[in-house]
């Protein structure tokens, strides 16, 4: 099927505006569509939370509400914003949606280029570029990674760390670092084990920290360029299951 051709510019991607006694060029409105399409597409965003939105973020307590008006405040400053967001919290909070929900802000009203990655396949596809039959080196599978104006790392510390895993993913995070790019990161892992306050009810008794999961270097790094963001709660996913909504 032959592509629609914008009847304002003619495929062209221009049009003439009056601005004074003169006519000007300026970017037709489908030239912005398709520049965002293309961030969109190239975002990686899984289809699950594609409709993740600051809109539709449910407040159910302090903590979310809390976590909704940095998430707003964020995209507002952007890109004057100095420091990313380490959204923790127990399963089912509303972590991912608000990294994503961010991101989408950015990419739809901003035209910043965004990259979501889990955790876990990031590694996967990093140990894989080193098999023989790999079609991707790691230089290819990094490139995205390091040059995305906002990254999203999803499941900080789900993959037990390792010598490896620890001085690959610090290389990433202190690449973006000293190049100021900001990274979102969320984690299921409390960053202490002291009390919180009553919140730790929400997460496994006798569970590791992030420090466990990824080590002190890398957690002082996360100190330096992020702001902890606290989320806690009942497990969204398992309430909405129960009351029968489908996923």
């Amino acid at each position: 099927m032959a592509e629609k051709v914008c009847p304002k510019c003619e495929g062209t991607g221009w049009v003439l505006v009056e601005a004074g006694k003169k006519s000007v060029a300026r970017r037709c409105d489908c030239y912005h569509e398709r520049q965002n399409q293309t961030l969109w597409d190239k975002s990686r965003i899984p289809r699950r939370y594609q409709n993740c939105s600051l809109a539709n973020f449910e407040v159910h307590n302090d903590s979310h509400k809390d976590a909704l008006k940095i998430s707003r405040q964020f995209v507002k400053n952007y890109p004057a914003q100095e420091v990313g967001l380490l959204f923790i919290g127990p399963c089912g909070v509303g972590k991912t949606h608000l990294a994503v929900a961010i991101i989408r802000e950015l990419i739809g009203k901003k035209n910043v280029p965004c990259a979501f990655y889990d955790f876990r396949e990031l590694i996967r596809d990093i140990q894989s570029s080193f098999t023989p039959d790999s079609n991707l080196s790691e230089a290819e599978i990094l490139g995205p990674v390091f040059e995305a104006g906002v990254l999203v790392l999803d499941e900080l510390g789900a993959k037990r760390t390792t010598a490896w895993v620890e001085e690959t993913v610090f290389y990433i995070i202190n690449h973006r670092y000293n190049q100021k790019k900001l990274t979102l990161f969320t984690s299921n892992y409390l960053d202490t084990e002291e009390e919180t306050d009553g919140r730790d009810a929400f997460y496994k008794k006798g569970g590791d920290s992030l420090v466990d999961r990824i080590g002190v270097r890398l957690r002082s790094r996360l100190y330096e360029m992020c702001k902890i963001v606290e989320l806690w709660g009942d497990d969204y996913r398992k309430i909405a299951k129960q009351a029968g909504y489908r996923f």
